[in-house]
Formats: structure tokens, C-alpha cells, sequence
């Protein structure tokens, strides 16, 4: 397999990251994670600017340009001559070692590219919905990193795992005010009465003004504008367990499952006998609900569209 390091295409048992890279010491980087379809990245422009933008605005690097991002990581694509793939575009602060003979203090960023065959889930994950859990401990909203992609992912990792251990297919954090946020590796959206209703995400002006811990997910976006499209009202609010609890219908979003529809929410409970238990409890009718179904295809049909060539 090839990949892209640092402006050349390599093969994988052949590029070198310094042990020095802030990536490696220190998790000073972010990362894209975006899928191709007709052998075309879904709005790989879109991915590369949102990093683009969190890169500057976080110091790591003001040198970094979205153009040439998303046309290194479609020529990797052509070269590995995948028509269907998972890219993972990762841009770190660069090697620490080089600071001391850099040029005005300015350390060119570390960028690779790597593409693998996409996930494949199980079907029954869109036919049937899947559990969600809640993840111990909370969003920090205040941190200047909420919102942004960052390699510090080892607290969501930790989350799906424990998710995972717990019967659930992804975990929901919450924020200091117990307001949902999102999965750990999607953005969270539920329906009632007829409406799309999403927590508010980093960029959008939320009813208190504060910085929102959500990352303004791509596909995300996508689902919104196919919802517009579709005459629904889209709803950007603070949500509550129980709006979760007491919504029709529930879905995440994310670059590789697309629209995962949510059939129940797995609790914590102490048993009588004061031993810990699990509690299940139905979203909806605890099934895919018309509306999911409907969204998830409009996406699809998006996704076609836009990468076909």
C-alpha cells in the first residue's frame, strides 16, 4: 500500500516518522477521517479546511493549505486504485528536534495520508438501530481544544471500549451541565414531533453564547442539508437525556456509518441485591424509525451524486 508523507507517496513499510515528531511526544496534531465512494473523497475540501481552520486556530501550524491537502489525499487515492476507501489525513506540529535550527521558530508540520479498504459493519446495525450507552466523566467546554479534532483521542477510545464491554455500539458524553454533546466518534441527532433536533456544535451561536465541545462533523452537515432539502425543521439546541429518552426516533453521524440509527440507550443500574446491573431502554418504538430511513437514504443518495463521476 501506498501512502503520502510529507509531499511524497511512499510505501507504507517505507515512511519514516521522527521519534521527535510533537505528534509522538506530545498528541500536538489533528486528524481528518473521510471515505471515498466512485473513487472520488466525499467532500474532502470541506475535511481539509475544517482542519485547516483548527490548525490555525489552535498555533500548530499557519502554513497549511486545504487545496493541496485534498489534492494529495485524491492523487493517494487514484494510486492505490480504490474505487471504495477509508482515508485518514493526520497533520502533527512537526519535528520538536528541528526547532532549535527552524527558521524564525517555524517547524514545517508533519502530514501523511493513509488509505484502507472501508469498514465493513454488520447490516443489522442499519436495519435493526444499535445501543448507546453514556460515557463516565464529562465534555470540558472550556478547554480552547473543544470542538477540534485533535490526536488526543484516548478518552473516547477508552469510552468505546468500555461501550463495547457494556453491550453498546457507541457512547454519548455528556457536558458539565448534563447537556448531550455527542458519541465519541459521531455527531447525535434525534427526532420529535416531526422535527430534526441536534446539539449545537463549535462555530454555531448557542442560546448561552458559549463555545460548544461538538465538532462540526461533515457528515453532519450533509444530513442537515438533506433534511432542508426534504422540508423537515432542522434544530440546533441544548438536549437533555431525556429529550434522548423521550424522542420518535435517534441517529448518529459520522464518515463511515453515514446514518446509524439508535434503537435504545443502555443504563447503569444498581440491582436489588445492591450488585450493578444494566438497564435497556427503548428510544422510540425501539426500532428504525420512517424518517432515519429516510435521511440515511437522501445521504446516500447525496454521497452518489457528489462523487460520481
Amino acid at each position: 500500500m501506498q501512502v503520502w508523507l510529507n509531499g511524497e507517496v511512499v510505501s507504507e513499510s517505507e515512511a519514516q516518522v521522527s521519534v521527535f515528531d510533537s505528534g509522538i511526544q506530545h498528541a500536538v496534531g489533528l486528524f481528518e477521517t473521510m471515505s471515498a465512494h466512485n473513487a472520488r473523497i466525499f467532500r474532502v475540501m470541506e475535511h481539509a479546511e475544517r482542519l485547516v481552520e483548527s490548525s490555525r486556530t489552535l498555533l500548530m501550524s499557519q502554513r497549511l493549505q486545504a487545496g493541496p491537502l485534498a489534492e494529495a489525499a485524491e492523487r493517494l487515492l487514484a494510486q492505490n486504485t480504490m474505487t471504495e476507501a477509508r482515508i485518514r489525513l493526520t497533520v502533527t506540529g512537526g519535528n520538536l528536534n528541528m526547532l532549535q535550527a527552524a527558521e524564525g521558530g517555524h517547524v514545517d508540520p508533519t502530514v501523511l495520508i493513509v488509505i484502507q479498504p472501508p469498514t465493513n459493519y454488520p447490516p443489522v446495525f442499519f436495519s435493526q438501530g444499535v445501543e448507546v450507552c453514556l460515557a463516565a466523566g464529562r465534555e470540558n467546554p472550556w478547554t480552547p481544544m473543544a470542538g477540534h479534532k485533535t490526536l488526543n483521542y484516548w478518552p473516547r477510545i477508552h469510552a468505546l471500549q468500555m461501550a463495547g464491554l457494556a453491550g453498546a455500539s457507541e457512547a454519548l458524553w455528556l457536558d458539565p451541565a448534563a447537556h448531550l454533546m455527542s458519541g465519541c466518534v459521531s455527531n447525535l441527532f434525534i427526532i420529535r414531533d416531526g422535527c430534526l433536533q441536534t446539539p449545537w456544535a463549535r462555530g454555531e451561536q448557542s442560546e448561552s453564547g458559549e463555545t460548544s465541545p461538538v465538532l462540526p462533523g461533515i457528515t453532519r452537515g450533509a444530513v442537515i442539508e438533506c433534511a432542508e432539502a426534504a422540508g423537515i425543521t432542522v434544530q440546533r439546541m441544548n438536549l437533555t437525556l431525556d429529550d434522548l429518552l423521550q424522542a420518535d426516533e435517534a441517529f448518529l453521524t459520522n464518515s463511515s456509518w453515514q446514518v446509524l440509527p439508535v434503537r435504545g440507550l443502555r443504563l447503569q443500574r444498581r440491582q436489588e441485591d445492591g450488585t450493578p446491573g444494566v438497564e435497556s431502554r427503548p428510544i422510540g418504538a425501539g426500532s428504525v424509525g420512517s424518517m432515519t430511513t429516510q435521511l440515511r437514504r437522501d445521504l446516500l443518495d447525496l454521497i452518489e451524486r457528489e462523487t460520481h463521476d
